[in-house]
């Protein structure tokens, strides 16, 4: 056997978007590539469960906005037809309704950002509070995703960022703080202002229908995971599950380019050619406490200032229908840090859409002191809750409920944690990173970042291993004309400001 054949072997670690997503093409372009999944099911995050009574459950709802291009194309690529429709949203507070969004892309296209001003529809918010935020469209066009914009950003939170651009008190705690709490899990004061402006500009700002959504019509897991593994399958790539990644084996090198030679689970080793990375934040730090070989790099040992955030997802069937007017919802104001939502699932879920009575999900966010409470008491805060926005759930009898707690389940990006992040490449020549937290200039977020991470992954590991073609990665839109002009024009003026003014002030 050729040495070209035997330098194939792929590893890769976490079986969510981003290790599918690299497992997938590898095993397209003939690599003998292991997919090693701690849990019991592929998916991560977004596999699912049963309930005692045999009802369907996941670890949260997951939507899929509009500037999705990378994962739309894959499920297209795999015959699927996992959604609905796009939906309309909307949002509420303790006083009542607050917000309803449209189908952005159904109305006149707009320069951005004027589409999102003038077609979102805001019960309450004053035209006036909302005229506080146009200042801060410098830090949007300011904030360009490049590695510099980063650092100056990055160390200030997003509630002071907010404050410096005059953004109305008022404006900021009924329309950013709630995005933050829903998008960046967290208020405004435990998010990195870099990761706000990030999150906000691509899925509000960049583009009027990039809020626009759709959803699965049943659990990720059941609609998307379970097929793509069997198309992972079907191309020779082998998915294990139980598999918990302890260590990795260094081989001895003299030209100073330390290479990994195997993946160590427990007991048992496999070999590697080269190793993908693709769990969250905690995994990674559960991997980094326990390898002898990774904490003999800083670069490693630096992930451990890093933080997570804990999620809670429950989920109750009633005895009755309750009319929701809209199937996503967006909530803020129940708890002083913490965000949550709520989705109608006999609109969006096939199962349930002639269910008797009404199937509501309930997802907190920033969710520390909800953990700690018992099944019961959650179950009758979250009827509590939604009878605040929709009073006829006050009296509907819950038959049958769910509650799964995420501690430190998703990426928390606070303020100072960017130079924390690991790229993609490693101190390890055949050792790559992926995942929603790590350092890419492509400028997606969530679900598509995870998943486009993994594609970059898997062609770093084809240049690395010099077999096969690199996987299509489709770039998010282009800025809109006066956006670009004006980041142009700001990128030149900065530059020419410090060639002459001495660096006095924080950057």
């Amino acid at each position: 056997m050729s040495a070209a054949q035997t330098q194939r072997r792929v590893v890769v670690v976490g079986a969510g978007w981003a290790g599918l997503g690299a497992t997938y093409h590898l095993a397209q372009q003939g690599y003998e590539v292991t997919l090693l999944e701690a849990g019991g099911t592929p998916g991560g995050l977004v596999a699912g469960w049963q309930t005692a009574q045999g009802r369907a459950v996941e670890a949260g709802i997951h939507g899929f906005w509009y500037p999705y291009r990378n994962i739309f194309s894959l499920v297209q690529q795999l015959g699927l037809d996992p959604f609905t429709d796009w939906t309309r949203s909307s949002q509420y507070s303790p006083a009542g309704l607050e917000v309803e969004s449209p189908i952005f892309q159904q109305e006149p296209r707009l320069p951005t950002p004027l589409g999102t001003f003038l077609y979102t529809r805001f019960q309450r918010l004053p035209l006036s509070d909302r005229l506080s935020a146009l200042p801060l469209l410098y830090a949007v066009i300011d904030f360009d995703n490049s590695d510099a914009a980063w650092r100056r950003y990055d160390a200030v939170t997003a509630r002071e960022l907010f404050k410096q651009f005059g953004v109305s008190a008022r404006l900021y705690k009924e329309a950013f703080e709630p995005m933050l709490l829903v998008g960046l899990f967290a208020p405004g004061e435990q998010c990195s202002a870099a990761a706000a402006l990030g999150m906000l500009y691509y899925f509000i700002l960049a583009h009027q229908p990039d809020f626009d959504v759709v959803w699965c019509r049943g659990t990720v897991g059941d609609r998307i995971f379970r097929p793509w593994v069997e198309r992972i399958q079907q191309a020779g790539g082998k998915v294990l599950t139980q598999k918990r990644v302890t260590d990795v084996v260094l081989a001895p090198t003299g030209n100073g380019q330390p290479q990994v030679t195997g993946v160590v689970c427990g007991e048992e080793v496999f070999a590697a050619d080269a190793v993908i990375f693709a769990v969250g934040i905690t995994g990674m730090q559960k991997i980094i406490s326990q390898s002898t070989t990774l904490r003999q790099f800083p670069e490693f040992c630096n992930v451990m200032n890093l933080g997570a955030i804990d999620v809670l997802a429950t989920r109750i069937w009633c005895d009755r229908k309750v009319n929701v007017p809209l199937p996503s919802n967006a909530c803020f104001g129940f708890d002083p840090t913490t965000g949550w939502t709520f989705f109608d699932l006999n609109a969006l879920h096939d199962e349930w859409r002639d269910a008797p009575g009404s199937v509501i999900e309930a997802d907190f966010y920033h969710a520390n002191q909800l953990l700690p409470m018992s099944d019961a008491d959650l179950i009758a805060k979250v009827q509590r809750d939604l009878a605040t926005c929709i009073p006829a759930f006050r009296d509907v009898q819950i038959i049958d409920s769910s509650v799964i707690r995420l501690p430190k389940a998703v990426t928390h990006f606070s303020p100072g944690s960017y130079p924390s992040m690991l790229p993609g490449p490693t101190p390890l020549t055949n050792v790559f990173m992926s995942g929603d937290w790590i350092v890419t200039r492509h400028g997606s977020w969530s679900q598509e970042k995870a998943y486009v991470t993994g594609l970059e992954a898997a062609n770093r590991a084809i240049a690395h291993l010099r077999h096969g073609s690199p996987a299509t990665i489709l770039p998010i839109e282009l800025d809109e004309p006066h956006i670009a002009i004006a980041r142009t024009v700001n990128r030149s003026l900065r530059d020419l400001v410090s060639q002459v003014l001495p660096p006095i002030w924080l950057p």
